[in-house]
């Protein structure tokens, strides 16, 4: 990988990580992935509102653009448009769905900030799969 995408992005202790170039002799923390944030069951409230908002078409972009969200959340609960879009920047949509993510990232951010939730408490606790380690 050249980390161009962003598609292989998980968190490593919290910060946005391109898995495509971090060796993994190299990791310390706890690693999250897309997998990791939610159940089928409870979904984390970034995965629910990218459903309700319709944001991943082809699906090329979801996994990068919903953890590179989550880290922005973690960081900024009520982000601005541009602070959205400037966390976003980096991570290639095909299929131009890019006001469709800015639209979920915000609707979860108020979901979140009325559930009374930070992102990291919407965690749900380490799944069978071995997604969040």
């Amino acid at each position: 990988g050249l980390a161009q995408c962003g598609a292989c992005s998980v968190l490593i202790a919290g910060e946005e990580v391109r898995s495509c170039v971090t060796p993994v002799g190299r990791v310390q923390g706890e690693v999250v992935t897309l997998e990791g944030l939610g159940t089928l069951e409870r979904p984390h409230p970034l995965q629910q509102a990218f459903i309700e908002e319709q944001a991943c078409q082809c699906g090329y972009c979801g996994n990068g653009m919903v953890i590179a969200a989550k880290a922005l959340l973690d960081k900024t609960p009520l982000p601005s448009e541009a602070q959205v879009r400037h966390a976003l920047n980096g991570h290639l949509c095909r299929c131009a769905s890019h006001n469709r993510i800015v639209r979920a990232v915000q609707r979860a951010a108020r979901a979140m900030k009325a559930s009374g939730a930070s992102s990291a408490e919407a965690l749900p606790e380490a799944s069978a799969n071995g997604s969040k380690a």
